[in-house]
């Protein structure tokens, strides 16, 4: 069998349902099905914080994404080639994606020096203080330039080097069934110039990755392109139709989104315009869950965050009937609250504990705390989408977006 021919067998997207720009889609891969619009679930290093792959999977998890960049520093990818591929290694059966880490050599530069972050304040706002500092310096930990990337590992303080063709070469070696290449990340706080520039190198990196992917021994994995350009409709435009002009097997939406929600809405309306229909839409690093409808309403059908997990750590839970959809269990007024967390929720934390025994877990600092809270802010997120991808089919979406939006 021709094998262009037998990926394709391995990849595809079937559009099942539209109501509006919203739509339900099904992403084959060689791991299984994906059902659109989907949360991605993070697991930075291989691991979703707290939770097995089982449990994962128990869940209702049907994707997860994982970051080269740090994987190659720590454990390595010889290692994890040698263990069977990050599949086996973290004993995960379902799709799974990797990052490349262009996010997380910009948190060593810029993000660091400009206090711009995964999650807030990814939208620094108008007020914010703007850095004179470039991450580009090439005097600081991080320096770009047109062959690549070079930074200092945070394990062990060497000099690494990143180009397009590594990174390709480390994510083949990982063995993930969905791909990102080498992009360089822009700061809302970046000018015309600098996101310009780095839009036309991310373009540069991209042309070597996918020469790279296309060249190298395929082994049933799948390439997405990184549409860049920052805030400027011109550069996004420019950027989306760069990509979709390209034979990607799927398309993320990075970078800086600009300094509001309301930007981040301008973006997706400036860019999905010029996307396929037919292939996968992924907008990275959203994930907060009155984003959730907003996103999918411009017609995207993947993000990933590391909200729900991050702040599950720290004794925050999401609620629907709740201000901004999330309680926090060590306030005082859940001491002797019998009640689950929601109780419109059906998951082994709502089904078994009250906000009372978990409030106690955490005052008395038990690992079990985290892991309790982190199975419920997943399995909300879950829910949430399954709820969202019956709206849509069912041309109700909208009514679903105003039952949740109204309560903010």
């Amino acid at each position: 069998m021709d094998c262009d021919y037998y990926v394709l067998l391995m990849f595809s997207f079937e559009l099942i349902a539209k109501d509006g720009e919203a739509r339900v889609g099904k992403l084959t891969t060689p791991h299984g099905p994906i059902y659109t619009p989907s949360f991605v679930s993070v697991a930075t290093h291989g691991t979703v914080n707290t939770l097995s792959a089982h449990e994962l999977h128990g869940l209702g998890v049907q994707v997860i994404i994982a970051n080269s960049f740090h994987l190659h520093l720590k454990p390595g990818e010889d290692l994890i080639e040698k263990m069977g591929g990050l599949h086996r290694f973290i004993g995960w059966e379902g799709p799974l994606m990797t990052d490349s880490g262009g996010f997380q050599v910009f948190s060593l530069g810029a993000g660091k020096r400009q206090g711009v972050g995964k999650i807030a304040p990814i939208f620094p706002g108008e007020s914010a203080h703007e850095s004179r500092l470039s991450w580009r310096d090439s005097r600081g930990p991080v320096r770009v330039d047109g062959d690549g990337v070079e930074f200092t590992s945070y394990v062990d303080g060497s000099r690494k080097h990143f180009t397009p063709e590594r990174v390709i070469e480390t994510e083949r070696r990982l063995g993930a069934d969905i791909i990102l290449p080498l992009d360089e990340c822009t700061s809302p706080l970046d000018d015309y110039r600098q996101t310009g520039a780095a839009m036309r190198r991310t373009h540069d990196w991209a042309a070597r990755s996918l020469r790279e992917f296309e060249s190298s021994a395929n082994k049933g994995q799948a390439l997405f392109g990184i549409v860049q350009g920052g805030a400027f409709a011109d550069l996004r435009e420019e950027s989306a139709s760069f990509f979709s002009a390209r034979d990607f097997d799927g398309y993320a939406i990075g970078g800086s989104l600009g300094r509001s929600k309301e930007d981040m809405h301008r973006v997706l309306e400036w860019v999905i315009p010029f996307l396929p229909q037919d292939k996968t839409r992924h907008l990275l690093g959203i994930g907060e869950i009155e984003d959730i409808f907003e996103i999918v309403s411009r017609g995207v059908d993947l993000f990933d965050c590391v909200l729900p997990t991050k702040i599950a750590r720290t004794g925050t839970l999401f609620v629907k009937e709740a201000h901004r959809f999330r309680i926090h269990i060590l306030n005082t007024r859940f001491r002797d609250d019998p009640l689950p967390v929601d109780a419109r929720c059906d998951c082994p934390t709502c089904s078994n504990y009250s906000r009372a025994y978990l409030r106690h877990l955490f005052l008395t600092k038990e690992a079990l705390a985290a892991r309790l809270a982190t199975v419920h802010n997943v399995y909300f997120m879950e829910s949430l989408m399954r709820q969202i991808r019956s709206a849509i089919k069912e041309q109700r979406f909208d009514a679903l977006k105003d039952e949740w939006l109204s309560a903010i």
